[in-house]
């Protein structure tokens, strides 16, 4: 991941509404919501979620799929896992880290 998409992802992330809405979908997993799921599930306005799944959705962080007549939304684990490996590429210097909980990085999604 280079400095511009990191940016971007941070970004899109940078809003309350908008990391809710990708947190809900990291906690779903590989099977995602539908758009109706989230908006029960979070409060949020259809129209409001729409235009928060759009802004995710072109900073990579969440993908879409058509299931018949509903549409899936999923968190894009590769993209979050590349985030947080930038974001942690240069810790301490190079030295053990003092932090003793490692950064959790989803490899079965």
């Amino acid at each position: 991941m280079d400095e511009t998409l990191a940016v971007k992802s941070l970004g899109a992330l940078a809003q309350e509404t908008r990391l809710r809405i990708f947190r809900a979908l990291v906690a779903q997993g590989p099977q995602g919501l539908t758009p109706g799921q989230l908006s029960e599930s979070l409060g949020v306005a259809s129209t409001a979620l729409s235009f928060h799944l759009k802004e995710l959705s072109h900073a990579g962080l969440v993908s879409q799929e058509r299931d018949g007549r509903h549409l899936i939304y999923r968190a894009e684990f590769g993209a979050m896992n590349d985030l947080l490996q930038f974001l942690t590429a240069h810790c301490c210097q190079g030295q053990p880290c003092e932090v003793t909980t490692p950064v959790p990085v989803c490899t079965t999604c």
